[in-house]
């Protein structure tokens, strides 16, 4: 770039000095959305943040329904089904409740089931942890099954820390405590009381984030509440599981041979009623999936003796169950 220095006629004047202008470029204008650097941020768009929220809410709406659908298949357990789904309505309108700055009752869901064994207990115990896992309620939603010796000790202090053990473990999810009455058999001087202690103190302090349910017999459970007033006001929620009718227990021992692949003959399917019949006329407490499933597991390995003494089998024997497989000798 040339600079020109020119004196005029008056020499005490200072010269005068013309520096050429650049060259004049075309401005380009970027658009203020469009700029990004320090002090300033590209502007997201909310509306694709609010559609993955959604998303995210749909997701887990399948999945509650997914949930309530299967316990839709168990079969019987009609009361049951109505109390379960009576407690998500409750918990997603207390959320709601939440959302817009009302009152909304504290979620106390600690509960009590009450029935005889293999009436589906621990069955139900587990979908609960999932179903408040997908509700928000939980964190994990898995469930920890123990029973008085996982929680009892030997010495004094030894019984806290073995319940403190199957606390943290519970943590997000679920503490199923089979036989629970059990823990307050021994009276005072039994160290199952310091495994109550220990389960009430840590019901109140992590209220948010722990599902204890006790279960056992009902007249037994009745019993172990009055043993201990405050544990009733604790457990707000009880649920009968009765025992199974004939009809149930038929439909129960059909699907446990579908499900392994064998099929009941019309005289079979005669047989297998008949003989669940005299069960339940005859044991405490033959109304339960329990007696079935050892029925058919029995009934499974009779019929395979039965076509042991065959050099062959066809698809169709090796499917078929007939009345002589169903046997209650030993059951």
């Amino acid at each position: 770039m040339t600079i020109r220095i020119m004196f005029g006629p008056d020499k005490q004047m200072p010269p005068v000095i013309h520096t050429p202008l650049p060259p004049k470029t075309e401005q380009i204008h970027t658009p203020v959305t469009d700029m990004a650097g320090i002090g300033r941020a590209r502007k997201s768009n909310p509306s694709s943040i609010e559609k993955d929220r959604d998303k995210d809410k749909d997701k887990d709406k399948d999945k509650v329904a997914e949930i309530l659908n299967e316990l839709e298949t168990y079969i019987g357990l009609i009361i049951v089904k109505r109390l379960i789904r009576d407690l998500q309505a409750f918990v997603e309108i207390q959320k709601r409740r939440t959302h817009e700055r009302l009152i909304a009752e504290p979620l106390v869901l600690h509960m009590i089931f009450k029935g005889n064994p293999g009436t589906g207990k621990t069955t139900v115990a587990r979908l609960v942890g999932r179903l408040f896992k997908e509700m928000g309620v939980l964190q994990k939603g898995h469930i920890i099954e123990c029973e008085r010796a996982d929680l009892v000790g030997e010495y004094i202090g030894h019984t806290a820390q073995k319940t403190r053990e199957q606390l943290k473990k519970a943590l997000g999810g679920v503490l199923f405590i089979d036989e629970a009455y059990s823990l307050a058999r021994g009276g005072e001087k039994d160290f199952g009381k310091e495994a109550i202690d220990a389960l009430v103190k840590a019901m109140e302090d992590n209220k948010d984030n722990l599902v204890l349910i006790l279960a056992g017999y009902s007249q037994e459970m009745d019993w172990f509440l009055q043993t201990n007033p405050g544990l009733r006001s604790r457990f707000p929620i009880h649920i009968d599981f009765p025992d199974y009718t004939i009809d149930e227990l038929l439909a129960i021992g059909k699907l446990m041979f579908k499900t392994r692949q064998y099929e009941l003959t019309t005289d079979a399917e005669d047989t297998l009623r008949f003989h669940l019949q005299i069960l339940l006329s005859s044991h405490r407490y033959a109304g339960n999936a329990r007696l079935v499933r050892n029925l058919v597991e029995k009934t499974v390995r009779k019929q395979a003796v039965r076509l042991f003494q065959k050099p062959s089998s066809s698809r169709e024997e090796l499917i078929q169950i007939l009345p002589v497989d169903i046997n209650l000798e030993n059951l």
